[in-house]
């Protein structure tokens, strides 16, 4: 079973906290072979949407109010442990991160910054590329936006 779990940074226990930084590391930095500093003291400023499948956490996103990351709500370290891709997660876990951008600020325009090659996973949930292609940590990424 699937659950969904959204938490501030202060109510996070350091367990919760252990396997967000846990997935975010085995996907980020070894699965996609990117030395990069994961630990950016946005954490403390985000609501955390963590996925869990029998207690296990294997989804995860954070989001932000303007401001705190862009200058419109935003959807980042969007993860999914890759044995549990296939089951459709990931989209469950943005839906529930635009629902929850929507609950707490009040929001419906978000802007994420995609890895490029999941342009289309993004553009099934509603959201527009809105810029030119960029690298961030060897990585190609495109601004989109979903109004």
């Amino acid at each position: 079973m699937f659950q969904i779990i959204t938490k501030k940074f202060s109510e996070l226990t350091s367990n919760e906290l252990y396997a967000i930084l846990q997935l975010r590391s085995e996907v980020f930095v070894v699965e996609q072979d990117c030395v990069y500093q994961d630990i950016d003291f946005k954490d403390q400023k985000a609501i955390h949407i963590l996925g869990f499948k029998n207690e296990k956490l294997i989804a995860y996103t954070r989001i932000f109010k303007p401001g705190d990351y862009f200058t419109q709500a935003s959807i980042g370290r969007v993860v999914v442990a890759q044995n549990q891709r296939k089951f459709g997660y990931g989209f469950i876990i943005m839906e529930q991160s635009i629902k929850a951008v929507k609950e707490y600020f009040n929001e419906t325009t978000i802007k994420i910054s995609a890895q490029k090659y999941l342009k289309k996973f993004y553009e099934s949930l509603q959201f527009e590329q809105v810029g030119e292609e960029y690298l961030e940590d060897n990585i190609p990424h495109i601004p989109m936006v979903k109004k």
